[in-house]
């Protein structure tokens, strides 16, 4: 007689003498941290920074580790998990805020890796929660919205939402059509968002909007406001975990205070983008830190022809170079972070680590996948979810050839845009 468990795999009541030596699949332990750092790139962390660190690493392996496959399977938002990345002061990106510790970029950015390497629906919400709301209202919003929003955003209280790309414009963002018409007393809002994180589940939308004098300007607006209408997106194959919504503004009307006084041409919108832009390069690290150590652990533990596949010429071949592959990110971003931190990073450096570390992380993934053969495809066993998770990951804050055309314009000094 057979049974299903709770988690749908069949058990067995009948005595386990009665079953064939080697027909039960071990139960694979494929998430031990490896910290793999052969060039040595984080040993000279500081103490506050690896304290940012290990704080993500114990969070990802304490509460996301148990539940994250469900979610994803499921499509379901885990709001609970955004709650706590603010209790932990994990989800403000490197952003100032009166009340909190410094946070340095590169503590940032460790954050990011780690929290990519558990899921990265987990590393997105604080991409949209404190790389882009928060930033951008940290750098270009008054006084008085700064000391509304940023404290209660920092500790997940209320979930803030960037809603810049629109349906028909998603690369050329800085084609937006959507208005911001000024009134007697404020301005009046319409157009429509799309691909929006947390844009139909939080409190304060930052949406980017044409004014009347035709340059893109930054407004908070409400998420219940009178004609903000918001669905989210169903059917995705990626970050299932966190939603993403698409927005129509129908007559929304704001007062004057919503306008972000920093915010006046797209080159302010710009800054809060590029600003991004490595810390996306960084959840790809975590991506692919993920899928080589799920490999290293399987490939001990996965049986096949009487020895593991350790034992496989071809299986170490593989490792060493995933393991060449994430060396080279680990160091290229460690130094595009110095160069952060010094204030000489530029836009073409940025554009750089984001096409260079999707790119490696999108290739490790597919040899991961492979490598686990059938087992590659269950979500319980971690490389699924990142493999479908990086396509998300290589396409937003600059899809692959934007960050091309940005890097090619710099090595020729000309632009190959239309």
């Amino acid at each position: 007689m057979s049974g299903i468990t709770e988690r749908g795999s069949p058990v067995l009541h009948a005595k386990t003498e009665s079953i064939a030596p080697g027909t039960l699949e071990p139960e694979y332990e494929l998430w031990e941290p490896i910290d793999a750092d052969v060039a040595g790139s984080f040993s000279g962390i500081s103490s506050e920074d690896r304290a940012y660190r290990d704080r993500a690493r114990a969070f990802v392996q304490q509460e996301v580790k148990p539940v994250i496959a469900g979610y994803w399977d499921r499509a379901e938002y885990p709001l609970n998990l955004a709650k706590r990345l603010g209790d932990l002061d994990l989800l403000r990106d490197g952003i100032d805020v009166p009340g909190f510790p410094k946070q340095s970029l590169l503590a940032a950015g460790l954050t990011t890796m780690e929290l990519a390497r558990g899921d990265g629906s987990i590393a997105t919400i604080v991409a949209v929660q404190g790389a882009l709301a928060l930033r951008s209202i940290a750098a270009c919003g008054s006084e008085e919205q700064r000391s509304r929003w940023l404290e209660p955003l920092a500790r997940g209280q209320e979930l803030g939402a960037f809603a810049l790309t629109e349906p028909t414009h998603g690369s050329d963002s800085v084609s937006l059509e959507t208005t911001a018409e000024t009134t007697s007393d404020g301005f009046v809002i319409n157009g429509h968002k799309k691909w929006i994180g947390s844009g139909s589940v939080g409190q304060i939308t930052v949406v980017w909007a044409r004014g009347d004098d035709g340059q893109v300007q930054g407004f908070l607006v409400p998420q219940d406001a009178p004609g903000y209408n918001a669905t989210t997106i169903e059917g995705k194959a990626s970050l299932r975990a966190i939603w993403q919504a698409e927005i129509e503004l129908d007559n929304v009307r704001v007062a004057a205070d919503a306008k972000m006084p920093g915010a006046n041409s797209f080159k302010d919108t710009s800054r809060i983008l590029r600003a991004t832009r490595l810390g996306v390069a960084w959840a790809a690290l975590g991506h692919a830190t993920a899928v080589y150590e799920t490999s290293v652990h399987y490939a001990k533990q996965r049986v096949q022809f009487g020895r593991p596949l350790a034992a496989s010429q071809i299986v170490q071949a593989r490792l060493a170079e995933m393991l060449s592959q994430l060396t080279s990110v680990q160091t290229l971003l460690m130094q595009l972070t110095r160069a952060e931190d010094a204030g000489e990073l530029t836009g073409p450096g940025a554009s750089l680590g984001k096409y260079t570390a999707t790119r490696t992380a999108r290739a490790m993934c597919a040899n991961a996948r492979d490598l686990l053969g059938g087992n590659g495809i269950l979500l319980e066993n971690r490389v699924a979810r990142h493999f479908a998770d990086i396509e998300s990951i290589h396409t937003y804050e600059g899809t692959e050839t934007v960050q091309a055309l940005i890097i090619g314009r710099e090595i020729t000094g000309v632009s190959a845009f239309v």
